[in-house]
């Protein structure tokens, strides 16, 4: 499989390592100041640019009849537009904001978790918080968004704000420090004790082989995915 790289920072050859050895061949980079090889000749894209550059890379591989998968988070605001763009190319799209196979297992413990704490949000307060290396742009991060998503869902608050302490909405603590690859957790906590789930990556690695595998699930694909699609645990 021939993929392009709309992105080359670290994850990006983070990700070249893991095609590679899958026996994958990087076709194609397109970065700030880089520009390899041609993109008409790609299978699949992958996108891990940062958030300003996203829409134009994801679309400008759509134009091409490329499948794109997307790990960049910060553009979201432009997603029913891109998977409108994309059913108008008769492609393929998949956004995760987490490619990792734990995380998007971690999605699902949560969503679950949120529909059996619902009958108990009067006594349960929910809050969240996640924290990534200081090089991090966006805040709070993606995967924390999707997390605080399925709570709202589900009726725990109506909306959710950044490190506040409102009753009314999910609080979402980001932290950044280090070269922390990203921890997240959600807490339900009443006046006699608290639940936790949580999530710690210990390495960028999870992040990168997950793309690979959904860029080579998505082939000859037409439509708009996610990773549940991938892991079939929608």
């Amino acid at each position: 499989m021939k993929i392009a790289l709309l992105g080359y920072g670290r994850m990006g050859q983070t990700i070249e390592k893991f095609a590679k050895e899958r026996n994958h061949e990087i076709a194609f980079i397109l970065d700030k100041d880089k520009e390899e090889g041609l993109l008409a000749q790609v299978d699949v894209a992958i996108n891990f640019s940062i958030p300003e550059a996203a829409v134009n890379n994801i679309k400008l591989a759509l134009e091409h009849e490329i499948p794109v998968v997307c790990g960049t988070t910060g553009w979201l605001e432009h997603y029913d537009e891109i998977t409108a763009f994309c059913k108008n190319q008769n492609t393929a799209f998949l956004y995760a904001s987490n490619f990792s196979i734990g995380v998007n297992l971690f999605f699902k413990m949560n969503q679950l978790t949120a529909k059996l704490m619902k009958p108990h949000a009067n006594e349960y307060k929910a809050s969240m918080q996640e924290i990534h290396h200081v090089h991090k742009l966006d805040a709070p991060s993606g995967t924390a968004i999707t997390l605080a998503d399925a709570l709202l869902e589900t009726g725990h608050n109506n909306a959710w704000e950044l490190d506040g302490n409102s009753d009314d909405k999910l609080n979402i603590e980001s932290v950044r420090e280090g070269e922390v690859p990203g921890t997240h957790s959600v807490t339900y906590r009443s006046q006699v004790d608290q639940i936790s789930l949580k999530h710690e990556a210990f390495s960028r690695d999870g992040f990168a082989l997950g793309a690979v595998i959904a860029a080579e699930w998505i082939l000859n694909k037409k439509g708009v995915f996610s990773m549940q699609d991938v892991l079939n645990i929608s």
